[in-house]
């Protein structure tokens, strides 16, 4: 990656962290560091040739503007999570590891889980991002990993990321055509009936909102 590709994904990363009120508490926050550590760590990727997919507010960027992130979100598997021993591990289950390099925050989602491998292999591509090729998701793969998290977000009562998530959905199917009911039979294969009922409402809910906006839009 580039220096400059680098540092523009660190300036995203960096104005999140430095806006969000909780962060300036203790006063220890160095924005300059962050941006660094932006550059460093895909420095690192490139070199050890880590096989990696930008997912999450960053790779949503290359497609809408506007979204806000504090972190890096990749898919990777367990055997390159291995190749970075200078991640510092905060909190891992079997599908999630969250990590820290230096000051930056990294959510890695682990292809041992069958959806994450599908989106990793079948819905992904090298774009030109920010100056620089990067394999990102697809619309279709941001979609699904999304779409895919709703229920337990639900579950979990998480109303602010469940907000975040279903605007995500919303401004994607709003700005591209998306053969919605492959994508939900394809994710249909990796929830349970509930889930996948659940799911299936949001989406109509958001496809409703959007014709409602269009056509008062006119």
């Amino acid at each position: 990656m580039t220096i400059q590709s680098s540092v523009q994904i660190g300036n995203v990363i960096r104005n999140a962290v430095v806006f969000n009120v909780k962060n300036w508490l203790g006063g220890t926050m160095n924005s300059d560091s962050l941006i660094q550590s932006v550059q460093d760590f895909f420095a690192v990727l490139e070199q050890r040739k880590i096989d990696y997919v930008l997912v999450g507010g960053i790779a949503i960027l290359h497609y809408v503007e506007g979204r806000n992130t504090q972190d890096l979100d990749l898919l990777m598997a367990v055997s390159s999570l291995e190749k970075l021993p200078e991640l510092k591990v905060s909190d891992q289950d079997s599908n999630f590891v969250r990590a820290n390099y230096n000051e930056l925050q990294i959510d890695v989602l682990l292809t041992q889980n069958p959806l994450f491998k599908k989106v990793h292999k079948e819905y992904s591509k090298v774009q030109r991002f920010l100056d620089r090729d990067i394999p990102l998701a697809t619309v279709e793969g941001l979609l699904l990993l999304k779409l895919y998290a709703l229920p337990s977000l639900y579950r979990q009562g998480n109303f602010a990321r469940v907000g975040i998530y279903e605007n995500d959905i919303a401004t994607l199917l709003h700005y591209y055509q998306t053969d919605m009911p492959s994508l939900l039979s394809e994710l249909s294969k990796y929830v349970n009936e509930n889930d996948f009922a659940e799911i299936k409402g949001v989406v109509s809910d958001i496809q409703n909102r959007i014709k409602r906006f269009k056509n008062e839009s006119r």
